[in-house]
């Protein structure tokens, strides 16, 4: 059964450039015809060039927006990025645990567009709590190294997209996005690469395009093909703000 406006919930930081985290989360969500609701893991202080400064939320803050907006709207999926630290990731574990048949997509945040790290070793570690309750896990390919590479994927009944948009750092004319699961590869999707340095927050983007979809209906494979499209069209829509890594654009659906 379809949903007309489904309700998604994004946990993730704030990108005071727009391009990026929340920001990116609340116009995909919105534009794709679903409800933004958010829970805020910390500000950051950035723009197209980089990351200069960051605050985190305690976790009880996290949970208590979290628990605020789900106990009255309620929710259909759920998009989680940039936790920060582990005492976070742990306290949305324990959300996690509690909730039945919503899709979570989580994308394993650690770095900025601009080389900034959002994630310590020990925030990265606790990730595997995550993991084992989320509903498809989106790690572009140095994140999916970080992570252990893909041969931990066999120990989870989770699926992987595995991102290819870093491949050959940039250089390959070919992007390859690949669902793999606990035995092995599933599908994949191919695509020519959009040349740009306006491509702050693809990730985001993916992640809470793929969230919304599945909160309206769509099976895994059809929210994933579509929310590349769409990524591959902000992409060509970016308006070319920034003297670095600028946001991508609006497309029109």
């Amino acid at each position: 059964m379809s949903k007309a406006c489904p309700r998604v919930l994004s946990i993730a930081g704030s990108d005071s450039g727009g391009g990026a985290g929340i920001q990116a989360d609340i116009r995909t969500i919105s534009n794709l015809g679903g409800h933004a609701m958010t829970a805020i893991t910390g500000v950051t202080v950035q723009n197209s060039v980089g990351v200069t400064a960051a605050e985190l939320m305690t976790p009880e803050l996290v949970l208590a927006q979290i628990e605020a907006v789900v106990d009255d709207f309620g929710v259909d999926a759920i998009k989680i990025g940039m936790l920060g630290s582990p005492e976070i990731a742990l306290a949305v574990a324990g959300f996690l645990k509690s909730l039945r048949d919503i899709p979570v997509i989580f994308d394993p945040v650690m770095v900025a567009t601009s080389g900034a790290a959002l994630a310590d070793e020990r925030t990265v570690a606790a990730f595997q709590e995550i993991i084992p309750l989320s509903s498809l896990v989106t790690p572009n390919l140095d994140e999916m190294e970080r992570l252990g590479g893909e041969k931990i994927i066999a120990d989870y009944n989770v699926p992987f997209l595995v991102k290819g948009g870093h491949g050959d750092y940039g250089n390959s004319p070919t992007v390859t996005d690949r669902l793999v699961y606990a035995d092995g590869e599933r599908e994949r999707w191919e695509g020519s690469r959009i040349v740009t340095q306006h491509s702050h927050g693809t990730g985001c983007t993916m992640s809470a395009a793929i969230a919304t979809y599945l909160g309206g209906g769509d099976s895994l494979s059809a929210a994933i093909g579509k929310a590349r499209e769409y990524v591959r069209a902000s992409l060509k829509a970016a308006p070319g703000y920034g003297a670095g890594h600028g946001p991508m654009g609006v497309p029109k659906i």
